[in-house]
């Protein structure tokens, strides 16, 4: 007991020490953090978009760029012919040219026959560029979260206006009742070993349909 007690007040002493001559009283924080993706002005939106697409890539996640015309035949390409959970909410007209069966996740499905479809389809609440990260909400288009975690293949619909250069810009415009998930490319893990494998948490695919819409490329939402 008494090694202890003696190894406790060395250290506390070696601590008066070196804190011996520092003001009393709360320490004052620095709150000057960079609020955009470093190297990036967040008004640069071409610049922005580009880094998010960049990101999403290295994460392994395929990204087709279209504009709001387009959207139909890239998803027509991007789906797999099959079934596809389709949330409430999700645009019927970017489905058109789709040759597969968009099912109804409602009442909620099984996790069993969730797990079972080909893909799940979505939008998506925010973007950030910097981490190549997409935020989902449960809002319209987007469904609840078991939905978009078993499929294999996850395809979500971006609109550039929705993209933000950094975390610190996103979160401000996100409601934290909501249940918030954040993906930032497709699910994977590593064991000891750092042997990769994906889809151990989540879809093993990813991808994204980025929907450049003029002027929603131009100008975050919500933003001026």
């Amino acid at each position: 007991m008494s090694g202890t007690t003696s190894a406790r007040e060395d250290i506390l002493g070696r601590i008066r020490a070196a804190t011996a001559g520092l003001p009393e009283g709360p320490v004052p924080v620095p709150r000057e953090y960079l609020r955009h993706a470093p190297g990036v002005a967040p008004e640069d939106r071409d610049a922005v978009l580009e880094l998010f697409a960049e990101r999403l890539a290295e994460y392994g996640a395929a990204v087709h760029r279209t504009g709001p015309d387009g959207v139909a035949s890239v998803l027509a390409v991007a789906l797999p012919a099959g079934r596809a959970v389709v949330p409430e909410g999700f645009p019927q007209a970017w489905l058109e040219q789709w040759a597969g069966e968009a099912v109804a996740d409602r009442p909620p499905l099984p996790h069993a026959e969730l797990d079972g479809l080909d893909a799940v389809l979505t939008t998506c609440a925010a973007g950030i560029a910097d981490s190549g990260t997409i935020v989902l909400d449960a809002g319209p288009g987007q469904g609840r979260r078991a939905a978009t975690l078993l499929p294999d293949l996850h395809v979500c619909v971006v609109r550039a206006g929705q993209v933000v250069s950094s975390m610190p810009e996103v979160l401000g415009r996100l409601d934290p009742r909501r249940p918030l998930t954040w993906i930032s490319g497709p699910s994977a893990t590593a064991d000891i070993e750092m042997i990769r494998v994906q889809g151990v948490h989540g879809p093993r695919r990813l991808t994204v349909v980025l929907v450049e819409d003029g002027e929603g490329a131009r100008h975050a939402e919500g933003t001026d």
